[in-house]
C-alpha cells in the first residue's frame, strides 16, 4: 500500500547512512543550495553506547544491529560462518573492529591501471590527508580531517612480547601508514577511534557533528529500501521504501541523484531488485530486466580468516582498545610488492568457530588470526526471491582457488614459527586449536575448512571498470552504466579488495564520490 503523503524531494538521495554514505551526505550537504536525504535501515547510533563503546564491539555480531547474513553451504569452507553486515548509522565503520588503514599505493595503481581514471594513489592519497586527523609522524598525513586516527598505546604486555618475537622470527617492528607498503613486519595498529574510546566511525565523524545544524539535510532512519525508482528516459528519480510501521509504503524523489551506499552484500541486492543484474537470474527471481549488468552480484572478493589460539601462562589484559590491537605482515614468496598474508592478534579467546568442532577453550587465551590478504576465491550475491524482507543468497565461494589454501596453511605455520620465539616462552601455555598435532598440509587445511571465519571485508559486487568492461557495472565515475543519475559508493565498488582492512579506503570512496558529484 502506497501512502498518499506528498513525495518529498530532495537534490540528492543516499540509499544506505554507512562506512561511505555517511561521508556522501555530509560532504554533499557543505553546499547549502544542495538538499540531501539519508535513508537507512537500521537506528541512529547517537547515543547509544552499544554501538558508540568501541571496545564492545564483538558483542554487536549477531546481534540486532547486525542484518546476520548466512553463506550459502560452501564446498570448501566453514558452511556455519555468517556474514555481519551493520544495521545501524554508520554502517560497519560503527559495527566491526576499527582498524585504520590507508590502502597500499601499488592496490590504488593497479585499478586505474585496470581502467579507473582517477583513482590512482596520487589521486587518491589526499583524499585520506582530507580525511583525517592523524597523530603518527609525517608530512602526508591530515591533521584537521574528521577522522581520529591514532595509533594504539603498547599498553599490552603480551602484545609487546609478541612484537618481539615477530621480530626474532625475522619480521621487523615497522609502524603503518607510512606512505611505504608494508610487505613484512609488524607494529600496533592505528584505529579511527578517539582517545576516550569512542569510535570515530563515518556517522560519529560525519553526521554527529552536523545532525539538526544543517536545514538542507535529512537523515532518516528505520527505513529498509525496497527498489529504486526510474522515469520513462531511464533516469534515476528516487527511492521506494518500507515505512518504520513495517506497513506502508514511502517514496522519496531525488532531482538530481540517487547514491546507492548499502554495502557489498545489499547494494547489489537492491540494484537486482530494482532490475540491473544478470538477466537471467532476474528473471528467474520474477523482476523485470532494465539493464543486464551481469558484474551486478559477481566477483564477491572477501578476506578469508583463520585462528590459532595459546591458552596464556599469564593473566591477559583485561582491558583494551578493541582486543584486537597488532597487525601483523609477510610475503608467502618472493618478490611481492604487496603482503598476500595478514595476522590479527587478540588478546582475547576466539572460540566462534572452534568451539562446536570440539576443540577446547580458555577464559585466558590469546591468538592469532592468519587471513588472505589477496585471495583469488570469487564468489556470487544473487535474490533468494524478488521479495526485498528476504536475505539475499551469499555465496563466497571460499578457498575455492588452491592459492587461497596454500596462504593460509602457510600462516598456520608462521604464527606457530612466531609463537616459538623466546620472548613468548613466559605467555604461551598450550595450543588450544588446532593443536599440536595438526602438522601436515591436509590436517590443517581440514581444520581452516571447518573453523575459518571472515574478518567480514566483502567488496566488488558492483565493481568500477573502464567503459568498455561488460563485467564492470559502474564506470570509474562511479555510475551505473545502462542508466542516468544513479551511483554507487562503498566497498562493493572496489575493482578489487585492498590488501589491508578497508573501512578507512570505503571512507575514502565516499569522499571520491562527493567530489565526483560536486565536479558534475
Amino acid at each position: 500500500m502506497t501512502s498518499d503523503t506528498p513525495r518529498p524531494e530532495f537534490d540528492y538521495v543516499v540509499v544506505g547512512g554507512g562506512t561511505a554514505g555517511a561521508v556522501v551526505a555530509a560532504r554533499l550537504s557543505e553546499d547549502p543550495d544542495v538538499s540531501v536525504c539519508v535513508v537507512e535501515a537500521g537506528p541512529s547510533d547517537a547515543g547509544d553506547d552499544n554501538i558508540l563503546r568501541l571496545d564492545r564491539w564483538m558483542a554487536l555480531l549477531e546481534s540486532g544491529y547486525d542484518w546476520d547474513y548466512p553463506v550459502e553451504p560452501q564446498a570448501n569452507g566453514n558452511s556455519f560462518l555468517r556474514h555481519a553486515r551493520a544495521k545501524v548509522l554508520g554502517g560497519c565503520s560503527s559495527h566491526n573492529s576499527c582498524i585504520a588503514f590507508w590502502a597500499p599505493a601499488e592496490d590504488l595503481d593497479e585499478w586505474a591501471a585496470m581502467g579507473c581514471a582517477g583513482w590512482r594513489a596520487a589521486d587518491c592519497f589526499p583524499l585520506y590527508r582530507r580525511l583525517e586527523n592523524n597523530d603518527a609522524p609525517g608530512d602526508h598525513h591530515g591533521r584537521s580531517g574528521p577522522v581520529t586516527l591514532r595509533t594504539v598505546p603498547p599498553k599490552d604486555p603480551c602484545g609487546r612480547a609478541l612484537l618481539e618475537a615477530c621480530a626474532a622470527a625475522g619480521i621487523p617492528t615497522t609502524p603503518f601508514n607510512t606512505g611505504t607498503t608494508v610487505v613484512r613486519g609488524a607494529h600496533w595498529f592505528q584505529i579511527n577511534a578517539r582517545p576516550d574510546g569512542t569510535r570515530s566511525s563515518a556517522s560519529v565523524s560525519y553526521l554527529h557533528p552536523v545532525l539538526g545544524k544543517r536545514p538542507n539535510l535529512e537523515v532518516r532512519t528505520g527505513i529498509q529500501a525496497r527498489r529504486l525508482l526510474f522515469a520513462d528516459d531511464g533516469r534515476c528519480t528516487g527511492v521506494e521504501y518500507l515505512e518504520p510501521d513495517t506497513i506502508h509504503t514511502g517514496v522519496v524523489g531525488a532531482r538530481r541523484e540517487v547514491i546507492v551506499s548499502c554495502g557489498a552484500i545489499d547494494s547489489p541486492k537492491l540494484l537486482m531488485l530494482s532490475g540491473i543484474g544478470p538477466a537471467g537470474h532476474l528473471r528467474d527471481v520474477g523482476i523485470d530486466v532494465r539493464v543486464d549488468a551481469p558484474g551486478v552480484g559477481s566477483h564477491l572478493q572477501d578476506h578469508p580468516e583463520g585462528v590459532i589460539m595459546w591458552e596464556a601462562k599469564q593473566p591477559m589484559v583485561t582491558s583494551s582498545t578493541q582486543w584486537w590491537e597488532i597487525g601483523v605482515f609477510a610475503g608467502t614468496e618472493p618478490g611481492l610488492d604487496r603482503p598476500d598474508l595478514m595476522f590479527h592478534y587478540g588478546s582475547v579467546p576466539f572460540d566462534m568457530n572452534t568451539y562446536r568442532r570440539g576443540y577446547p577453550t580458555s577464559d585466558n587465551a590469546f591468538c592469532l588470526t592468519p587471513n588472505v590478504t589477496r585471495a583469488r576465491s570469487t564468489g556470487t550475491v544473487r535474490l533468494r526471491t524478488r521479495d526485498f524482507r528476504d536475505k539475499p543468497k551469499v555465496d563466497p565461494r571460499y578457498f575455492t582457488h588452491e592459492h587461497d589454501i596454500r596462504v593460509m596453511t602457510y600462516g598456520l605455520r608462521l604464527a606457530r614459527e612466531i609463537v616459538a620465539q623466546a620472548p613468548m616462552t613466559d605467555w604461551a601455555g598450550a595450543e588450544l586449536a588446532p593443536g599440536p598435532g595438526a602438522t601436515s598440509d591436509n590436517e590443517l587445511f581440514a581444520y581452516i575448512r571447518e573453523t575459518h571465519n571472515t574478518v567480514y571485508h566483502p567488496a566488488g559486487t558492483v565493481r568500477m571498470g573502464a567503459d568498455s568492461a561488460p563485467d564492470a557495472p559502474l564506470d570509474a565515475r562511479l555510475r551505473v552504466k545502462g542508466v542516468r543519475g544513479l551511483r554507487v559508493a562503498d566497498a562493493s565498488v572496489m575493482p578489487f579488495l585492498t590488501a589491508v582492512n578497508p573501512c578507512i579506503t570505503t571512507m575514502m570512496i565516499g569522499e571520491k564520490c562527493a567530489e565526483l558529484i560536486r565536479e558534475g
